[in-house]
């Protein structure tokens, strides 16, 4: 590791720590040319699949794109963030227990439209109505009756 300060290659570690949620190594290290304290972080570098699109582009994954669906989705429902970032985290570990290195556009779209089946199911038709494209009512009937949800009795 060059220290930041004046480049030198020889520096050592005094200090490893793992964070709370163990998944990174902070470290500090001394540089042994000037004597400069600094500190680094170690994390697992995790690649995602590229998404192919329909018409065939790719892309790279972006996970705010796909937090960016679930909140136009969620617009004014009573969904707290944490949902949200727990959907999301379902969403990336399912794509990386995969191995791929493409996944389709639509695989993706299917996954948000699971967690929202789950999260809020005013969230779920209005995603699902973008996302297949709904032409008319009768497409709002079939994604209701497909829900499954009891009425309440007045």
């Amino acid at each position: 590791m060059k220290c930041p300060f004046c480049g030198d290659d020889d520096t050592q570690v005094i200090d490893s720590r793992i964070n709370d949620e163990g998944d990174s190594i902070r470290r500090r290290r001394r540089c042994s040319a000037c004597d400069k304290r600094f500190t680094t972080y170690e994390t697992a570098e995790l690649h995602m699949p590229q998404v192919v699109k329909q018409n065939g582009t790719r892309e790279e994954f972006n996970r705010d794109k796909l937090r960016l669906s679930f909140t136009r989705a969620l617009h004014k429902r009573p969904v707290p963030t944490e949902y949200v970032d727990r959907a999301l985290d379902h969403i990336v570990q399912k794509i990386l227990s995969l191995g791929e290195r493409e996944i389709p556009a639509r695989d993706l779209g299917e996954s948000v439209m699971q967690e929202l089946k789950l999260m809020d199911k005013v969230a779920y038709i209005r995603f699902a109505s973008v996302y297949r494209s709904f032409s008319d009512v009768d497409d709002f009937h079939d994604v209701i009756r497909d829900l499954d949800v009891p009425r309440k009795k007045k």
